[in-house]
């Protein structure tokens, strides 16, 4: 069978050209699918279960790294995950952090020679994979961790937050960080739970992160972070997915698989 691909790149010239240029590279390689958002991304891929993914790194909502991370999260087990292309316009740091975990990335515009670079490994990596999702999965998780990682504010060190202010009325709460249970991006707010009360704050989730204690705070999805101490337990539902049960709240909190690798028996 003819290796798939789908590309993800918001800006159309430069999927149009990613595309020609991978004709010309990689004439069996067959495009199944070209989207424009990150969210659009997951869709197509969970769709299509193709060989390789081109993600440009920058795009509307989901940008490409946590599309990935959001697809490895939901991608069925009994699939292989596919390989992973980052097309990106990053700086030279950036790109270390590209080449330290061992995933290739396109810069743009597409230059020709490096492109065939890359196809020369993607063969490589097609013709050695096996038929088994797991290992290459969980590689995958950890490549994506770490360049989630060096991709956030979180390198840069800030001084840790004590105090939450969170609007309420034409007032201004002040919430101890130690009351919190969970932080929960929604929308345009961050969701502030304590044991009986919620806020909203405009300050996102990964602004945020940076000024929580990392030894305190984990982050359990994209989108949740949870106070350690405040977990119960840890659940194991029919489909194998994790959820928290927290002390002092009633719901369950899913736990991606990004981040499962928090949850092991001492």
């Amino acid at each position: 069978m003819k290796p798939s691909a789908v590309i993800a790149e918001d800006e159309p010239l430069l999927a149009q050209a990613l595309r020609a240029e991978l004709a010309a590279a990689w004439p069996e390689l067959a495009v199944v699918d070209t989207v424009g958002d990150g969210a659009a991304a997951v869709r197509s891929a969970l769709a299509h279960r193709p060989d390789v993914l081109f993600f440009d790194i920058r795009m509307p909502g989901l940008g490409g790294l946590d599309a990935a991370a959001e697809l490895a999260d939901a991608w069925p087990q009994e699939s292989p995950f596919p390989a992973l292309v980052f097309v990106t316009a990053y700086d030279q740091y950036a790109l270390q952090a590209f080449e330290a975990q061992a995933v290739d990335y396109v810069l743009k515009p597409v230059q020709p020679v490096r492109l065939r670079r890359t196809v020369d490994k993607l063969r490589q990596v097609l013709a050695q994979r096996q038929p088994q999702a797991g290992g290459p999965l969980e590689a995958t998780l950890g490549q994506l961790r770490q360049l989630l990682q060096a991709s956030g504010p979180a390198a840069v060190p800030q001084p840790q937050l004590k105090v939450i202010q969170a609007g309420v009325g034409t007032s201004i709460r002040m919430v101890p960080v130690s009351e919190v249970v969970y932080f929960e991006a929604a929308d345009k707010y961050v969701r502030v739970l304590t044991g009986d009360s919620e806020f909203l704050v405009r300050t996102p989730l990964k602004e945020l992160l940076p000024q929580l204690d990392a030894q305190l705070f984990w982050q359990v999805h994209r989108g949740t972070v949870v106070r350690s101490t405040a977990i119960h337990s840890v659940l194991r539902d029919e489909a194998g997915k994790l959820h928290l049960a927290l002390r002092g709240r009633p719901e369950r909190l899913p736990v991606s698989r990004l981040y499962a690798h928090l949850f092991k028996a001492m």
